[in-house]
């Protein structure tokens, strides 16, 4: 399915490229898509977080680590980038663009859907979500205070960057949880009519991805750079995607939460990246979480096929 969602995502886009008469309703299906998604988002925290009880939603160890990894990294190559620019190092020049994309793909927050995959593949949902909530308030403390020295913008400071942060990470985190608890204490019957529907959430973020990946192949399709300058995006947005991953799973391996602390770390909201790309960085870097999201998505593609295979085999024995 993910792969058909993949697929789907990527051959849509191209094919409205290739017809020139569905271009005068460019604008339309734009607006539709950047209306439907979020609703869509919204609809599988809900559904995810009536899975859930409160007191499941507790900080681990292992979540502090990945803090530290996360806010450390994405300080470091700051601090790496200002000080070879203002150093006169010739080599910054053509490294800036693919190292602010590795600080995208650093500090970019845990995606939302993460709790969905983790629960398939075996993890901890509810610890999941528990560090979706911390990174996403870390990132709207941190990016206002760091990106400012990197990329100075009239008109921006501290409180206006925290506040449009906010604004994006509220709506889509933070109220479908408040709504799944008011259903499961309020209204008892309804909400367990929806745990007995609560896989539908896999369905819907496979809906979602589709149009992540649309998104996506629009944001490089459109980004006017030559492919040397995107193909070193790539590569960054890879070896960042691979290093989280593995980061990740070797940290919780030593907390017993392998599973979750991988998925919490390398699968990124990359529709949020790109928006953070194109507001706070050079626009072109926005791309890296295109690239990311094909990467993490192909690798959960792959460790879903594996996780049947196991219960397959466990199920013939």
């Amino acid at each position: 399915m993910l792969i058909l969602a993949i697929v789907a995502g990527i051959g849509i886009y191209l094919f409205y490229l290739a017809v020139p008469a569905l271009h005068p309703a460019g604008g339309f299906l734009l607006a539709a898509c950047k209306t439907v998604q979020p609703i869509l988002l919204f609809a599988m925290l809900f559904l995810s977080f009536c899975k859930i009880e409160p007191h499941q939603m507790r900080p681990h160890k292992w979540m502090l680590w990945l803090l530290i990894l996360q806010v450390g990294l994405f300080v470091a190559v700051t601090g790496v980038i200002l000080l070879a620019t203002r150093a006169g190092a010739v080599w910054i020049e053509s490294a800036r663009i693919p190292l602010e994309a590795a600080m995208l793909c650093l500090i970019c927050p845990t995606a939302t859907a993460c709790a969905v995959v983790t629960g398939k593949l075996g993890g901890n949902m509810a610890s999941v979500v528990t560090y979706t909530v911390l990174i996403n308030l870390a990132v709207a403390v941190v990016v206002p205070l760091v990106v400012p020295v990197l990329h100075p913008m009239e008109g921006l400071n501290f409180s206006s960057a925290f506040a449009r942060i906010l604004s994006k990470v509220f709506p889509l985190l933070i109220m479908p949880c408040l709504l799944a608890w008011i259903v499961r204490y309020l209204l008892p019957g309804l909400h367990a009519w929806l745990l007995a529907r609560a896989h539908w959430s896999f369905y819907i973020w496979a809906v979602s991805l589709t149009l992540a990946i649309l998104m996506s192949t629009r944001a490089i399709v459109h980004s006017g750079n030559d492919f040397v300058l995107l193909g070193f995006i790539a590569l960054a947005s890879l070896l960042a995607c691979a290093f989280q991953f593995a980061a990740g799973k070797l940290i919780g391996a030593r907390y017993g939460c392998r599973i979750s602390a991988g998925q919490a770390l390398g699968q990124k909201n990359t529709v949020f990246g790109i928006w953070m790309g194109y507001t706070f960085l050079d626009p072109v870097t926005s791309v890296a979480g295109g690239f990311y999201s094909l990467w993490h998505n192909f690798y959960n593609t792959w460790q879903l096929y594996c996780k049947r295979k196991e219960n397959e085999r466990k199920n013939g024995n």
